[in-house]
């Protein structure tokens, strides 16, 4: 393993590099009652002319027998070499979702100069825990065996993902016993996740969740009885490599809640010195619809850690 990252100050979006004002003020209406359609319509406009040159896209790469083990892998064009790899899981609440719903998350981060791969995993109901964590682990397999077929670094893949799909990252990055034999990541990077099914499972009123929970339930079960077998926060025990955890000014209070939890176990608990942010503005949906626009809050950090990672690992191999 990679050591840890040092700890930094938060990015604080420069001039130009936050969102713009048409875009501040539609996410200050928003606050934190966004949903994904109206996000997505939102942001559809602005990413109609995202630059995809310079890109070849190659889509549903079969990386397991199931009909969603698929990624899209965009890589940019040219003969370099040792280029970092982003593995990025999407969100969805465990039981909706796809890859091409943050196709402008592969054309960006090919842009950036990473082989950018996205991943469709099994969803809930049909699969349940700890599903998402083992078809991130067999993506990463995948990729490792073929990431050099398009320029990429075997040694410099970081994980990615947001909501459900930081779940799924952190349960494949944090838990050996989901971890293939030759597992080595160059880092994660966790966006407004769930990590602790039994603290959802107990605060259902104070946090707002629904009862019965439409995403939980059909992930972990409605029922169990050691509700810690399936929170990723009681079960981690991966030796430290470097993470960054963050949520959003607007976030669900669920996540708020877990992201900081999140920061504090590693910390105190398992030896790491994860980078710590919160995306100011945005609300749970809209960090990753904003990639490929002006808005850097989110590509500015996520582009930062990706580098910073890759070099750490190819130095240390």
């Amino acid at each position: 393993m990679t050591a840890p990252l040092p700890a930094t100050a938060p990015h604080l979006p420069g001039p130009g590099s936050g969102p713009g004002p048409q875009a501040l003020a539609q996410l200050r209406a928003w606050g934190s009652s966004a949903t994904p359609p109206e996000v997505k319509a939102f942001y559809a406009p602005r990413l109609a002319t995202q630059d995809r040159s310079g890109v070849t896209l190659v889509a549903d790469q079969a990386y397991g027998p199931h009909a969603r083990h698929r990624l899209d892998v965009y890589h940019p064009e040219g003969d370099g070499t040792d280029r970092p790899v982003l593995l990025f899981a999407h969100g969805g609440g465990f039981i909706r979702g796809d890859k091409s719903d943050r196709a402008n998350l592969g054309w960006w981060g090919a842009q950036q100069g990473f082989v950018t791969a996205l991943l469709n995993y099994r969803l809930a109901p049909e699969a349940m825990w700890p599903a998402g964590g083992e078809d991130v682990a067999a993506a990463w397999q995948w990729l490792r065996g073929h990431a050099a077929r398009s320029g990429g670094d075997p040694r410099a893949i970081v994980l990615a993902g947001e909501s459900a799909g930081a779940a799924h990252v952190a349960a494949a990055a944090f838990i050996r016993a989901l971890q293939p034999a030759d597992w080595q990541i160059a880092g994660a990077f966790l966006m407004s996740g769930p990590y602790d099914a039994r603290m959802e499972r107990l605060s259902r009123d104070a946090l707002g969740i629904a009862t019965p929970d439409p995403r939980n339930d059909a992930y972990f079960g409605a029922e169990r009885a050691d509700w810690s077998e399936a929170s990723i926060l009681t079960r981690i025990d991966a030796a430290p490599f470097p993470v960054w955890v963050g949520m959003t000014e607007r976030d669900l209070p669920n996540m708020q809640v877990q992201a900081g939890a999140l920061f504090h176990r590693l910390v105190t608990h398992h030896g790491y010195q994860p980078q710590w942010q919160v995306l100011a503005e945005h609300n749970h949906f809209s960090p990753s619809a904003s990639l490929g626009t002006e808005d850097e809050t989110l590509a500015a950090p996520l582009a930062a850690f990706v580098r910073t990672c890759a070099r750490r690992a190819q130095a240390s191999a």
